[in-house]
């Protein structure tokens, strides 16, 4: 005989089962009205990263199915590894958790880095609002070389924030593969850092990306103060006769490498989902990001705060990470010592 504790038991595991799945069958707009989305950010306030989150969470949710509500969080740690370790292992995989992610992750798991993890190639990736010209700048009034030859001739000190960043592992490639000189010293905190530096004569160079010079420092560009001598990433038409890292390469294995550690570029500063979110929000997200960014109010919005939309589609992105992390892992393996 089944006791009424069993039976008691047995129907609110049923009617358990039966909510989980009624939730799970929910149209995009019925899930998501009335409800927040969390829009994690993994670095701090003011960077370009932190920019295009917060001006997509601005206007995305009017095109969201259902009307929810964006809320832009900031959690550090890591280099933003805190933040994508939360979305992957802790965050409900229910579509109220985007996060924007640093680019370059998908690289560092391709070369093993011990930082990553989780498995960039679960998530679900929903777009970015434009990709990343990286570059290598120097500061003309007291760096000594204004190209790439002069360069591999001559010592430059370039600043960098620490092991790892952007800003530290693009000279130490130059250094590798295009045989430059640059002495790189780090431990500065930010970008704002790195060019008071800059202007005080501690250092000579430093990698940014184009657009954030463009935003931050126009009136270097305009006098002259910097000068780009290299670039990775998409071909700027505002940079003629500055050569791509990628043509100064030799050998077909370490341009592989190269195009490894520089992949980030063609994601941009991008947004994605854990895995295991419902394929129709999913969907219902990337939709919703490529018509905000047609969006007449985010487009102005965008124009007032210099930042250039060229859209990257979340599915192009998938299978960019993809491609990364199919990267042959002795290849990877020689690019993990510029990345970590």
């Amino acid at each position: 005989m089944v006791s009424h504790v069993s039976m008691r038991a047995l129907a609110l595991a049923v009617t358990g089962l039966l909510a989980a799945q009624t939730v799970q069958a929910q149209a995009p707009a019925d899930f998501y009205r009335g409800k927040a989305v969390n829009v994690l950010i993994g670095v701090g306030v003011g960077g370009e990263y932190d920019l295009h989150a917060r001006v997509v969470a601005r206007h995305i949710g009017k095109h969201i199915p259902g009307a929810p509500a964006m809320v832009p969080q900031n959690m550090t740690g890591a280099g933003g590894a805190k933040m994508a370790a939360y979305l992957a292992d802790v965050a409900p995989k229910d579509g109220t958790n985007i996060g924007m992610l640093a680019n370059n992750f998908p690289a560092m798991q391709a070369a093993g880095v011990d930082v990553i993890r989780f498995d960039l190639g679960k998530f679900q990736w929903i777009g970015s609002i434009c990709p990343t010209v990286e570059t290598m700048t120097v500061w003309t009034k007291t760096a000594g070389v204004s190209s790439i030859e002069e360069a591999r001739a001559r010592e430059v000190v370039a600043g960098a924030s620490g092991r790892g960043a952007i800003t530290e592992s693009f000279p130490a490639m130059l250094n590798e593969f295009v045989g430059t000189k640059f002495k790189i010293v780090t431990g500065y905190p930010g970008g704002n850092e790195i060019n008071l530096a800059m202007e005080r004569g501690e250092v000579q160079a430093r990698n940014n990306t184009w657009s954030s010079w463009k935003v931050t420092k126009p009136e270097w560009i305009k006098n002259g103060d910097i000068k780009i001598l290299a670039y990775a990433g998409p071909k700027p038409n505002d940079l003629p006769g500055v050569p791509d890292v990628t043509a100064l390469v030799k050998s077909d294995d370490d341009r592989r490498i190269v195009e490894l550690i520089v992949s980030g570029t063609r994601l941009g500063r991008p947004l994605a989902f854990a895995g295991g979110v419902p394929d129709d929000r999913v969907k219902a997200m990337r939709e919703a990001f490529m018509a905000t960014m047609k969006d007449e109010d985010f487009l102005k919005e965008a124009a007032q705060m210099k930042i250039e939309v060229d859209p990257v589609r979340g599915e192009d992105m998938q299978k960019v990470v993809a491609d990364v992390l199919a990267t042959p892992k002795h290849l990877a393996a020689r690019a993990r010592a510029l990345i970590e």
